[in-house]
């Protein structure tokens, strides 16, 4: 019985638990990024943001098109016109069957940042939701850097700060009791709010491009715990059953 007991205790844990976030070696505190991966319409929102801002030079190679598109609710013309950006080898635009993968070559990116982006299908599995989100959110002007800018999560970045058009530019600046902080000192197209707001539909969709089973899997082992228990109880009748006449 006792083992029974640990057994669901454990199940339960895998089942409404995340990795352990590694944090790419940050130490500083992390914000929280509060998302929902079955909010269909943060994914959507998340898709587009990532395909115009991030796509060109981070692949998610794990994933094929349809499959994104079947599960965050678009049909395979929508993700035709608004996913699909690179062609096979006779200029025709790939087919939505095809992995996500785009047009930069790995010599290329080495030589532009001085290392091929990544491939940014685990990112979040990899980092944890809260880096990515407080990463996106950490980027300040750093005339030292070849791009202008840096990062305060991932110091020295070798990426520029692709959504500043979106969230502006901030400064690191120093307060009374001699800690930094970022302060917006050019404000872009979106206000503060709304920022937060598209960073946290990127981060919901790449939480989902980690994992694109995690809510079919959170929903088979509430089953499996719902059947754990009721087998526990008929377990335990019959174990009375079998031990009444036993002295």
């Amino acid at each position: 019985m006792k083992t029974l007991i640990a057994t669901t205790f454990l199940a339960l844990a895998a089942v409404f638990t995340v990795p352990a976030a590694s944090a790419a070696g940050y130490d500083g505190d992390l914000e929280s990024a509060n998302i929902d991966v079955s909010n269909e319409a943060a994914l959507q929102r998340g898709a587009k943001l990532f395909m115009n801002y991030c796509m060109g030079c981070h692949s998610t190679q794990y994933m094929r098109y349809n499959r994104v598109g079947r599960d965050i609710g678009l049909t395979d013309e929508q993700v035709a016109e608004n996913f699909i950006f690179i062609t096979n080898e006779d200029g025709d635009p790939v087919g939505t069957g095809s992995l996500m993968t785009n047009a930069m070559t790995a010599a290329y990116g080495e030589e532009v940042f001085g290392v091929e982006p990544p491939d940014l299908t685990m990112t979040t599995r990899i980092n944890g939701e809260d880096w990515v989100y407080t990463f996106l959110k950490s980027f300040y002007v750093d005339e030292s850097r070849p791009f202008g800018a840096n990062n305060e999560v991932f110091d020295n970045v070798g990426m520029p700060h692709v959504l500043w058009e979106l969230q502006g530019w901030q400064e690191q600046v120093v307060d009374e009791d001699g800690n930094e902080r970022l302060e917006l000192v050019r404000s872009g197209s979106m206000t503060p709010g709304e920022y937060d707001r598209a960073v946290r539909d990127i981060v919901t969709y790449l939480s989902y491009m980690g994992e694109p089973m995690q809510l079919d899997r959170q929903r088979i082992g509430l089953y499996v715990l719902i059947f754990l228990g009721i087998f526990t109880i008929l377990a335990y009748f019959l174990k009375k059953e079998y031990w009444k006449d036993v002295h």
